[in-house]
This record gives C-alpha cells, structure tokens and sequence, in this order.
C-alpha cells in the first residue's frame, strides 16, 4: 500500500501560490513583446538603437549611473554586450527566466485519493 503524499500547504494570507502566475504572465507579456519587437524593428537594429530612437539622451545618463554605482568592470562586461545585441532578445532573456521561475515555484496540486470503504 502506498504511502500518503503529504503536500505543506502555504500558510494563509501568503503569496507564494501567486508566485507561479505572476511569473508566468511576467513571461508571457515579455516574450510576445520580443516577438512584436522583432516583427515590427528592422532585425539588426541593436538595444542602444532602439533606446536612441526614443530618448536621445539616455546613453550617457546610463553609463554615468552605472559607471557611478557599480564600477567600470559591470559596464564593460555586462551592459555593452547587451546594448550590441538585437532588441528582442533581453525581452527573450528575461521571459525564459520567468518561465524557469514559474516551473520552479509551482507546486503540484494535492493527489486525489479516493476513499475505499474497508
């Protein structure tokens, strides 16, 4: 005879069983944001382009911000190579992680047991 599965349930009041849905809808708006950027954008249009096209100013508070707060090594290595890449694709990035967020914090439902009278 098998065990029962014993499931922890969240205490009340809490938001943890939220979590997966807000990851979840988290990922859905990015990643169809990603596929109307790279619909609607010319396909080599780069981050900094795309961000140029709407505030020409924001280069250079950006770097200044970064450079200020968490140092030359994080700009070089980091916010430049995401700056090079297409446009769509830190939306693409940042809506997998949500996705692998939602899978991880979901938890499976309680098992349907069926009472057998004895």
């Amino acid at each position: 005879m098998k065990k029962p599965r014993i499931v922890k349930q969240p205490a009340p009041g809490s938001v943890l069983p939220l979590l997966p849905r807000v990851f979840a809808v988290l990922a859905a708006a990015l990643l169809v944001g990603s596929v109307a950027l790279a619909a609607l954008l010319p396909p080599e249009m780069s981050l900094r382009e795309a961000l140029t096209a709407l505030d020409e100013t924001w280069p250079e508070g950006l770097q200044h911000a970064v450079l200020g707060t968490l140092g030359t090594g994080i700009w070089d290595s980091v916010v430049v190579p995401l700056l090079v890449r297409p446009v769509w694709l830190l939306p693409v990035a940042l809506g997998l992680i949500c996705v692998g967020g939602a899978v991880t914090t979901h938890s499976p439902a309680a098992p349907h047991t069926k009472h057998r009278p004895q």
